[in-house]
């Protein structure tokens, strides 16, 4: 969707709105897919709430894009435009066990920043591609960590009441890849409360992590880490390997021959070719075992 030649446009600018025409999505997203959009970069959280009125009125749908690592985006012209916090210099404070984080942090720089001042827990997360922001929308995850237990408060826009709140942790529901939180609310800022944890001893965990995920996961491909999530007590990528599927494809849509629950896009793939190559699995793991498998990665279709 294209505002930029819209009277919009300039009203948006006013509020800090840095407005960029005709992004393409395969630029913004760790599978390298997507269609068209523009972008808009909102840089003072406290006009988001008139930003969302002023779209509202003109009808313009929007998106939230965080760091794009688990989304797979629509081909062609998209039917809406892309909203996105700036990554840049994003804040991070630590006060007693208290971590404060901006939701467009990177989780894995986060998580460092963390253990140099001696706060621990989230080793598992280390690797993790995406933002903070998203690692709170769907409870993200890793070698039995998650980042739901730590969360003390979250800062957000309640799409549901158009305003800027803050919700306690305890108010809000941690699941496995999934949260309470409505599709069109958006994270602004964390407090993380963590256990108090040598450096050198974070450091190991890390270490550790870090080295699983080098000898099982495809980390120098385009991918949006799992496609699938885990039935209740079985392995996805342990079903799907089973039945060979390693190197399947379907156009440079591609099952990776490390981890059969990763989907690369082994060149120029489209989100056609990786749709098509999700139900084909789907289906195959359906008839051979009787299991409907629900994707962790988030679709966005026109």
């Amino acid at each position: 969707m294209r505002i930029s030649d819209k009277p919009i446009a300039a009203k948006l600018a006013a509020l800090g709105v840095e407005l960029s025409p005709g992004v393409s999505m395969t630029e913004k997203t760790s599978l390298g897919i997507g269609g068209t959009t523009d972008l808009l970069v909102l840089r003072k959280f406290e006009t988001i709430p008139e930003i969302m009125r002023l779209l509202a009125a003109d009808g313009i749908p929007h998106r939230f894009l965080g760091g794009g690592s688990n989304v797979l985006i629509d081909d062609g012209e998209l039917s809406w435009v892309a909203l996105h916090l700036p990554t840049s210099k994003p804040g991070l404070s630590v006060e007693g066990n208290i971590a404060t984080v901006d939701a467009a942090a990177d989780l894995g720089g986060m998580v460092t920043f963390c253990a140099k001042n001696d706060l621990g827990g989230m080793e598992g997360l280390i690797g993790v591609p995406g933002s903070v922001g998203g690692a709170l929308r769907m409870n993200a995850g890793a070698y039995g960590t998650q980042i739901g237990p730590f969360v003390k408060e979250v800062q957000l826009y309640r799409a549901a009441t158009g305003q800027i709140e803050f919700l306690r942790g305890n108010d809000i529901r941690f699941d496995y890849r999934h949260t309470s939180f409505a599709p069109d609310d958006l994270m602004l800022r964390v407090k993380l409360e963590l256990p108090s944890i040598p450096f050198k001893e974070i450091l190991a965990g890390i270490k550790v992590c870090n080295e699983k995920r080098r000898s099982s996961q495809p980390l120098n491909q385009k991918s949006a880490g799992c496609i699938f999530k885990n039935p209740p007590g079985r392995s996805t990528g342990r079903m799907i390997d089973e039945l060979h599927l390693k190197g399947h494809h379907v156009g440079d849509a591609t099952v990776s021959d490390r981890h059969a629950n990763f989907f690369v896009n082994a060149g120029s793939a489209s989100c056609a070719d990786m749709l098509a190559l999700i139900e084909d699995v789907r289906e195959k793991v359906h008839a051979a075992h009787g299991i409907e498998l629900e994707t962790e990665v988030i679709i966005w279709k026109n």
